[in-house]
Parts: structure tokens; sequence; C-alpha cells
């Protein structure tokens, strides 16, 4: 499970859009009841000066929807409504974390929040469009943060201590929030703010549009609301009983990257005679017979040093897998003992940070099932991966006051509403067979398989293929999935080369023993 915020560029549509914001605030409740919501308007305008008026505003729901004495809490939403009503139902936008908020794109200058603004825009020729944010990470409401404490730099990271870091941060979250009520924070009860949200602005039916977690949000509001729901496009596809991905399923993607670095002539002079493939079983060997030491200087001149281990490398493996282009040249670097930017990088990684709870919070309620959890734990990619991705929050999940969804909630179960899922076989976050798996649940469904894709939303996926793209807005308005193919292919990126010359072939166990820049224990 790795959660990744960015679905996308949006910047080739910045360029459409100067915005200029204006609010006017309507009444507010003097004491809200759950399911009320306060409004202020606003107005962007376009390049060709046209006006766009919008809508932000409060959702107020109980923080706990099974306790009666619950707490208000607020969610924050925006509404752009179409120039002209299109009969389709309005779309309802979810971001994606857990953790992901997005409503300064309203108010905001940064070039990133424009370009979100800018892109809600073009929704106009669907119909209403609806973006909600997640209880406990909200600009409208509460944002619930505790600060980790920084990790050690003299000795590898290991599994036993990310399980006690993951239990004991649990444990501070409770003890931090006093008179907050954490147990209320799980996916379910998103879903039914979705639902509140919906009904408080007037609609019968919705459509869903989301990536990575905003798709298995999405895919809670179909399980527990089919009835609301008239279609959903979602990509970056996350089902509710694959909040974990499968070790082998995340290497695969990354042997596909791989297939396409290898034939690339610019990394052509630095791989191994077995390609990157061969680099990576060849450090994940040398990594589990003794950790490295790296030091490194800083900004101010000064040395600092940092112990690195296989779980450090398979966890920076993943990381930087995000990042097709750049991926090579950083598992070359490390192949070739050239570990100053990974040691800087984990040295950064280790201080003391801030932690968003409604990440832990959803997921470790949402959990897997007992046969899901099973093949995670004896999955062949293990050996290459580790359990990075589940093993900690599996372990501290009865510490996480959140109660476990049950089995019935996260199982596949057969949809006949109408779904149109895209994803990439490059995507390391959420693996293509994640989206495979959900497809045969959907009758009504189809899906894109995007060859060198990553974990992309769907407009970038489809960047390329503009006859797609105004297919998926037909879907959106009308739910005909006339005009969507069922694979594109992106063309190959120019792979990004180390920073250091080639090797003339030389020995590279022989190039890491005299790397300058660490030594193994």
């Amino acid at each position: 499970m790795l959660r990744r915020y960015p679905l996308g560029s949006l910047a080739t549509t910045l360029s459409l859009w100067l915005v200029c914001i204006a609010f006017s605030p309507l009444s507010l409740a003097a004491s809200p009841k759950a399911g009320d919501i306060v409004v202020q308007t606003g107005v962007a305008k376009a390049a060709d000066g046209t006006s766009v008026p919008y809508e932000v505003g409060t959702l107020y729901v109980p923080e706990n929807r099974q306790s009666p004495t619950s707490r208000l809490i607020g969610v924050g939403f925006a509404r752009l409504k179409a120039k002209t009503p299109t009969g389709a139902p309005p779309v309802f936008w979810l971001p994606g974390g857990p953790g992901l908020s997005v409503l300064d794109a309203l108010d905001s200058q940064d070039p990133s929040a424009r370009a979100r603004l800018a892109s809600w825009l073009t929704y106009a020729s669907v119909g209403d469009l609806v973006v909600i944010e997640q209880r406990g990470y909200t600009v409208r409401g509460e944002k619930l943060e505790i600060t980790a404490p920084a990790q050690p730099l003299d000795r590898p990271s290991s599994t036993e201590a990310d399980i006690a870091n993951m239990v004991a941060l649990a444990k501070a979250a409770v003890a931090a929030n006093p008179g907050k009520d954490l147990a209320g924070y799980t996916i379910a009860a998103c879903a039914e703010d979705v639902n509140d949200l919906r009904r408080a602005l007037g609609y019968d039916r919705i459509s869903l549009f989301g990536g990575s977690f905003g798709s298995q949000w999405s895919f809670a509001v179909m399980r527990l609301h089919p009835e609301i729901v008239a279609r959903a496009v979602l990509s970056a596809v996350e089902p509710l009983d694959f909040g974990y991905d499968m070790p082998s399923q995340v290497f695969a993607s990354m042997q596909r990257i791989a297939f396409d670095a290898d034939k690339d002539a610019g990394l052509a002079p630095y791989l191994p005679k077995g390609g990157l493939m061969e680099a990576i079983r060849t450090l994940e060997q040398r990594l589990a017979k003794a950790p490295v030491r790296v030091e490194v200087s800083g900004a101010d001149g000064s040395r600092q040093s940092v112990v690195l281990g296989l779980l450090d490398f398979q966890g920076a493996l993943l990381e930087e897998a995000s990042d097709a282009e750049n991926w090579p040249a950083f598992v070359l670097s490390q192949y070739y003992g050239h570990h100053e930017e990974w040691a800087r990088e984990a040295i950064e990684n280790r201080k003391s940070q801030p932690v968003k709870l409604i990440g832990p919070l959803i997921d470790t309620s949402l959990g897997a099932t007992p046969q899901r959890e099973y093949l995670l734990r004896n999955d062949a990619g293990v050996a290459m991966l580790g359990t990075y991705g589940f093993a900690s929050y599996m372990a501290s999940a009865k510490d996480w006051p959140t109660p476990d969804m049950g089995d019935a909630f996260r199982a596949f179960a057969r949809s006949d509403i109408p779904v149109l899922l895209v994803h990439g076989d490059w995507d390391t976050s959420t693996p293509i067979e994640n989206m495979l798996t959900q497809l045969a649940y959907f009758p009504r469904g189809h899906g894109v398989v995007v060859h060198r894709g990553g974990h992309d939303g769907t407009f970038y996926q489809l960047r390329n293929e503009p006859a797609a793209k105004n297919a998926v807005y037909a879907f959106l308005r009308t739910g005909d999935l006339d005009g969507l193919p069922s694979e594109i292919t992106l063309p190959a990126p120019t792979f990004k080369v180390p920073a250091f010359p080639a090797p003339a072939r030389i020995d590279a166990r022989r190039s890491a023993d005299h790397a300058v820049d660490g030594a193994h224990l």
C-alpha cells in the first residue's frame, strides 16, 4: 500500500483559465445540525472573460456516526454549477490520499492549485461538479495530525522497529486528541458524508470520479448506497479488499518499466549483464549480508552518516518507482555504490515529521479479508519487496481506535452500476491487477489498460487520446461507453542516466567496494 496523492498533470489545462476569486458569504447557521451546510459564493473568471460562479462550503456531520452523542465536525466541499443544465447527474469528485486536501484550488495562486481549478472547470460540459474533502483532513474543518518522533541514523530500518513505531503512534494519537472520537474516521463514514452532501444539495443520483484512494472511497459509496450512483469513472484502482498491494504484482510493474529501460541507449553503458532486474537482485543480496554506512555533507559543510539496510532499500525502491523516468538511474546509482542522494533522502525521512491521522485510521480499519492477508504474507514477491506495504499497519490495527469494517464490507461483490476503470501497467502504487480483478465484478463496466501509464488520473492517462477523453465526458453525461478503447500505449520515456560517468563494464562489486561515499559494515 503506497498512498500517492498526485494523480496526473493538470498543467495542460492551466493556460485556458485566468483565475479571479471573489467571495460572498451567505448566512451561517448559529447552531448547525448534522446534515446542515453553510455556503459562500465565489466567481472564477475564464481567460475569455466568462464568469464561472461556484460555491464553497462546510457540511456538518457526526464525528462518530455510531454514537448518538457525537460532536459535530466540518467537511469541506465546493460546487461548480454547469452554465446550462444538461440533465446529467452531478459529478462528485473524490480526492485521493487519504489526506489530500484540494479546496485551496479556489483561492491559492500556487500553479498546481490553479491548474486543478482549471481542470474542474472543464466538467461544465457534463453538468454540476461537486468536490468533497475527507473528514479529519479538510480546510473547512479539522486537520488531524501527530508528530512522529525522529528515527535513529546509526542502524538500518527493521520490520520490528516499524511495527513498534506504528503501535506507539496509534497510542500517542489517542492520547493527543482528548475529546475527539477517532473511532469515527472510517471509509464508511466518508461514504456517508458523500450521501449527506448529496442530500443537502438536493440531488437524487450522482456520478463518481476518483483515483487511488478516491477510487476506493467511491467503491465504499457504491457498496453502501448503490441506489444513488448513476455511474463512475475511476483510475489507479484500489478495491476495498486491496488496500494492501500484492508484492509480486508491484514487482511485475517494476519489471515492465525495466523491460523498456533495458533497451534505452542512454542507460546501456550502465546496465549489468542481466539488466536492471539483475542490478536489483544483486543489491538485495549485498544488503541482506550487511548494511552500508553512508556519510554525506550537509549544506553547512558538516558531515552526517546514516546506516542503510535491506528494508531501507526495499522501501526506497518502491518510493522511487513512482517516477519511472528516474527510477533506473536510482537503481544503477546504488548498484555502483553511489549512495549519497539515497542517504540524504533517508536522513530527511528519519527526522521527526507530521503524520496525517486519517491515513492509518482508515487503512487499519479497512484491513483485509483473511484470504487476502494469507496471500500477502505468503506472496513470492515478499522476497524482493518485503512486507513494507502492510506489516506495520496489520500489526497495529488493534491499537488504532477505528473498528474493523468486516469481511462482508470489503469482499468483492457484483454491481450493476456502469463504471469506467482506467489503469496504467507501470503503476507501482496500485498495480494493474487491482483493476483487472475489480472489473470482473462490474458486468456493465469497461476497463482501459494504459501501457506505460503510472499512478495517474484518468485524463492524464488519456492525455494523448483526445477522442477517448471526449468519450469519458460523454459517458459521464449519458452512461454510453461507445468510443472508449480497451488499451492504449504511451511512448517510451527518455530515461534519466546516472550522474556519473558510465563504467566500462567494470565489475559492479569491485566498484561498490571502492565507492567513496559508503562502506559495508
